[in-house]
């Protein structure tokens, strides 16, 4: 159900004026518009494959209809997001709950859409159907090495699914950890959980990376096995140069200075991606950008100084990737709700004036320092973000367009309205 370019430049029309009059104005104060509207135009967000039917709480989920129910289905609805805004060209799979039956089959749908097959994730949080061994205690930490020898296993399928599709990181979260003091002995646990990881590293092709996610709680409430961004990179700092610390925006205790994490991990060559998500109190999974805008600025900001520090390539070199769960709002509405935030969150970041920053830094002159952060922060840069958007085909307004095409009913249509994802 993909809106041909006629659709979408007959919905832009009559927008079109009032878009050009507010990009020239901001235009004409930056310098290097086309570089800056390249960039943003090469910045993809990955879609995960888990994050189109709606989520839900241990407490309930209300179903939304017309929710995917298979991957392909699956590949159709980030196939339109991506359509819409142009940033959404990757899917994120998470195994075993989206298992491609037809490899080559599900390739050729991917790249119908315009779509690459970004970092894979595997899923030893839960107990499979027919699954020998249970998680309830722990998967690569578990004190019984049977138990660790599955989950390393099932690692290591989800990097031999990965390859045939044509992704080239693993993403592993844990929710290894205890509840009560005592549970477990914590050196022991770490040796387990960093000698299975050593047998999953193992595996990896040589053009593959190993992010390794963090939490600092829950589902365990005493302890976890990777709690901070600390351990994640103590154990990926041991294992190799091809593992790296992945930063899901959520998994932090309230207060955390994100953007110093990000900066330190940069520096040392460790930062290998994102989770991008917002929350107001702990791993809340909301809407990216919508509680907290000026942090997420300011971890862009971070992210864009230190990438050019190190000559990286912005599009390329770190794993963008949103992980959402949608409970009151319609999944594809809030995908791109969040890949809007992004964009803009990083063309503000790429307006920051960083020789005048870093000169006010030198001077200790902190006043000065909050005035040239906060001067890109404040400009309005929807409007870039809108160029660079309809130049290379999408919606002025994406959002407007998804419900003036009625996607939503027309899924429901389609599918019916008792539909569940896989994987919720």
């Amino acid at each position: 159900m993909l809106p041909d370019n006629s659709i979408i430049e007959e919905h832009n029309k009559p927008g079109l004026n009032e878009h050009r009059r507010r990009f020239d104005f901001v235009a004409s104060g930056i310098n290097n518009v086309p570089g800056i509207l390249q960039q943003i135009k090469d910045l993809q967000i990955a879609i995960p494959s888990w994050a189109l039917g709606a989520g839900g709480t241990r407490f309930g989920r209300f179903s939304y209809g017309g929710e995917p129910r298979s991957l392909e289905e699956k590949i159709e609805d980030i196939g339109l997001l991506h359509c819409l805004n142009r940033s959404g060209g990757a899917i994120s799979l998470h195994i075993p709950w989206d298992i491609p039956s037809d490899i080559p089959a599900i390739k050729s749908l991917a790249a119908q859409y315009g779509l690459r097959f970004d970092a894979v994730n595997s899923n030893t949080f839960q107990d499979q159907p027919g699954q020998a061994h249970s998680y309830k205690f722990g998967s690569l930490h578990h004190s019984d090495k049977v138990v660790r020898q599955q989950a390393i296993d099932h690692n290591i399928e989800v990097i031999r699914q990965g390859m045939a599709l044509g992704s080239e990181a693993l993403t592993i979260w844990l929710a290894d950890g205890s509840c009560f003091p005592g549970q477990l002995n914590f050196r022991k646990a770490w040796q387990h959980t960093y000698e299975s990881l050593q047998g999953i590293y193992a595996a990896l092709p040589a053009n593959w990376k190993l992010y390794l996610e963090y939490k600092p709680y829950e589902p365990n409430f005493y302890s976890s096995s990777v709690a901070d961004w600390g351990q994640s990179y103590l154990y990926t700092s041991k294992l190799g140069s091809k593992a790296f610390t992945l930063v899901d925006l959520g998994h932090h205790l309230p207060g955390t200075n994100i953007e110093q994490i990000v900066a330190l991990l940069l520096m040392e060559g460790k930062l290998g991606g994102f989770h991008f998500n917002d929350s107001k109190y702990g791993d809340d999974d909301l809407t990216v950008g919508s509680i907290n805008p000026y942090q997420l600025f300011l971890i862009f900001n971070e992210l864009v100084e230190g990438m050019n520090s190190r000559g990286m390539n912005h599009a390329t070199d770190i794993g963008w990737m949103i992980d959402a769960s949608h409970n009151v709002k319609d999944p594809l509405e809030d995908l791109l709700q969040s890949v809007e935030a992004i964009k803009i969150a990083y063309a503000q970041a790429l307006l920051v004036d960083k020789s005048a920053l870093q000169q006010a830094q030198n001077n200790n002159d902190a006043a000065l320092a909050q005035e040239i952060l906060q001067a890109a922060y404040r400009t309005d840069v929807r409007p870039l973000v809108a160029e660079a958007r309809l130049q290379c085909g999408g919606a002025l307004e994406p959002l407007q367009a998804y419900r003036a095409l009625n996607v939503r009913n027309s899924l429901i249509k389609k599918r019916g309205t008792k539909t569940t994802a896989t994987g919720l």
